[in-house]
């Protein structure tokens, strides 16, 4: 039984009471310290965001200056635009560059689903063994890379041109489809494939009607991804072109040693929007089949 002293509260006679917070005042003071912004944290990310987009925007900007001048920005223009579009030995670099990056898409996807599935479905260790090494090309240093198969096509005797250039960025892609679509595989149910053939399916059929259709959206971002990767790599496609014509990037680099011409800044800016709009086009491709959210480049779901 509790005695309550006339004009005291029930919490003063409790010793215990008084030694606790009133109600709302720690969660309010535990705000107080999270509610608080990072002002260091966000200093040092914007310092990180302009030293690695300032270049990039100037290179923007000064694509459109009506001058030659890579230091003044005058007035608006066009020009060194259409002086790209004049300019056949860029063209024809484009054109290469291009056609590299499409070879290298198509073979690149058919050796990776072919090989993530078999990763996937295989039981045995050589399996996990398999996928171990299939990593190592991402974390090699792509210059090491791009020495290895100059090397490998000079001491096989072929001379290195655009065929080249193409198996070796085809080999270099393969791990990227692999790492995406493994996961994937994984994810989906084996008993679906099973069901069709029990109904009569050959194991092909099974894989070509339930298997393959459950993977295109993981497909066609990897091959979008694919695509961007090949076409802006320099190391890789330095090592392993020939005289001419060369890949656009290598002509790129080739043209800035004798000075940085401003269409090279229309080139770069060129590039660096269709990049921006593959990657973005990877990532909203699931969403095109009905599934929600983006896809995660790295596991692949």
């Amino acid at each position: 039984m509790t005695l309550t002293v006339p004009g005291r509260t029930p919490h003063q006679d409790d010793p215990g009471a008084r030694s606790k917070p009133r109600r709302g005042t720690a969660p309010r003071r535990a705000r107080r310290g999270t509610d608080r912004k990072p002002r260091l944290a966000i200093a040092v990310t914007a310092v990180f965001f302009a030293l690695l987009y300032l270049p990039i925007g100037v290179v923007v900007l000064f694509s459109f200056n009506s001058q030659k001048s890579l230091t003044v920005f005058k007035d608006f223009s066009l020009r060194w635009y259409g002086a790209f579009l004049r300019d056949d030995t860029l063209l024809q670099s484009l054109d290469m560059s291009l056609r590299v990056s499409l070879v290298a898409m198509a073979g690149s996807l058919i050796l990776g689903v072919t090989l993530a599935l078999g990763l996937v479905r295989s039981r045995s260790r050589l399996g996990s063994l398999a996928g171990l090494i299939m990593l190592i090309p991402l974390i090699t240093p792509e210059i090491v890379t791009g020495v290895a198969a100059m090397l490998l096509f000079k001491g096989m005797g072929i001379t290195l041109s655009t065929t080249t250039v193409m198996l070796a960025e085809i080999t270099f892609s393969i791990s990227y489809v692999t790492v995406v679509l493994r996961s994937r595989i994984a994810a989906l149910n084996p008993e679906t494939e099973e069901a069709a053939m029990d109904l009569g399916a050959t194991r092909w059929q099974a894989l070509r009607l339930v298997t393959l259709p459950a993977l295109l959206p993981s497909i066609l971002a990897s091959a979008v991804l694919i695509f961007a990767l090949v076409f802006d790599d320099f190391v890789l496609a330095y090592f392993t072109t020939g005289v001419d014509p060369q890949p656009l990037s290598v002509r790129i680099y080739s043209a800035i040693r004798f000075g940085v011409q401003p269409t090279i800044n229309a080139v770069g800016t060129l590039m660096l929007a269709g990049s921006i709009a593959l990657i973005v086009l990877a990532l909203f491709i699931p969403r095109l089949f009905g599934r929600r959210g983006g896809l995660d480049l790295l596991s692949g779901k």
